[in-house]
């Protein structure tokens, strides 16, 4: 990816130009990025020493990793150009000594298939509580200047009106459902967070994300965003294995990134922010009907309820819309719609 695939260069050339992100207070500070080998984490990473490179702005980029080799491999372009970045080996829940000053943390590891939040219950809830207090509790030793942890509007629980939602408006969560190990670990780890800057002033902001791609997703990737895009590149009808009439917001990538750094340096400590495009509230038909028409060669159908055995691992049917106001008042705004979306994460697809 880094500057060799076209779209995504110029999403980081977009980045580093934005007026609403603060890019000086990044200069010469040390970053903290966990999950940097996911899809966001990935992008942050990116951004943030594509800048350092082409504004010579010296931003330091840790990223704390489970396997050293394949992170070298995943960002080999960015340690080929000596880009400030450095590795760290462990996890989360079992975290290492990080050595230096630390400026600002973003907290983005956690698991994200939903299989596994139903096979690995208790994996997850530990990932999320324990790894969100060791996370916090770095911030506030090294006196971190900035905190932000990755949420997830699955915290929302079952919402069925369809009215946009402001952050303390939550629904319903089921606690005795196996697939309720994520928003429900997700619930806890944002009160660490709250917890964390009421007690100790950790400067902790929550991300609540939408559902987010872009260039970046490999072509194998399991979640129906990625499937509805590869059944429409090869011309094959997009099988729903659910109604698809579950409703809710999506991001792109860039986006998302663009809201990370705004919220490190504006956020308000102790509290949450809602991150996602109001213009892409859509139902999962809807959305595939999208990737079918942009993608696909004009014969592609949406077919649903092809498999219901497998009910238990999705979430509710909910409709789920985000009032994003509060993030909009620190100057964000989204760039990009679920159309292009869909043609800038195929153009960008991972092998």
């Amino acid at each position: 990816m880094w500057t060799e695939n076209k779209v995504f260069r110029e999403d980081l050339e977009c980045l580093a130009g934005m007026e609403s992100i603060p890019w000086n207070a990044f200069r010469g500070k040390r970053v903290l990025i966990t999950g940097a080998t996911g899809l966001i984490g990935y992008t942050l990473t990116s951004a943030l020493l594509y800048y350092s490179k082409t504004r010579n702005a010296h931003i330091q980029v840790v990223v704390l990793v489970r396997d050293i080799e394949r992170a070298r491999r995943k960002f080999g372009s960015q340690l080929a150009e000596k880009c400030e970045l450095e590795f760290v080996c462990g996890t989360v829940e079992k975290l290492p000594r990080i050595e230096g000053q630390v400026d600002y943390i973003v907290h983005g590891a956690s698991p994200t298939a939903s299989a596994y939040f139903v096979e690995k219950p208790v994996e997850t809830i530990l990932a999320a509580v324990l790894g969100t207090g060791n996370m916090l509790e770095l911030a506030k030793e090294k006196k971190a200047l900035g905190f932000v942890y990755l949420s997830s509007m699955e915290v929302y629980g079952e919402i069925t009106d369809g009215a946009p939602r402001k952050e303390e408006e939550l629904g319903s969560i089921d606690l005795f459902s196996l697939r309720s190990s994520y928003p429900e670990s997700k619930r806890l780890a944002e009160n660490l967070c709250c917890a964390y800057a009421g007690e100790y002033g950790v400067p902790a902001v929550v991300a609540r994300l939408s559902q987010t791609f872009g260039p970046g997703v490999k072509r194998d990737d399991g979640r129906v965003f990625a499937y509805a895009a590869r059944c429409a590149l090869l011309g094959e009808d997009i099988r729903l294995k659910t109604s698809g009439e579950k409703e809710n917001m999506y991001l792109y990538t860039a986006d998302a990134v663009s809201a990370l750094l705004i919220l490190l340096t504006k956020g308000e400590g102790k509290t949450a922010y809602n991150v996602g495009d109001p213009a892409t509230y859509c139902s999962i038909k809807e959305m595939a009907h999208i990737a079918a028409k942009e993608l696909g060669n004009g014969t592609v159908s949406v077919l649903t309820n092809t498999d219901r055995g497998n009910a238990g691992i999705y979430p509710p049917e909910s409709h789920l819309q985000l009032n994003i106001q509060k993030l909009e008042r620190l100057g964000w705004k989204a760039t990009t719609g679920l159309a292009e979306m869909f043609r800038r994460m195929a153009a960008g697809f991972e092998k």
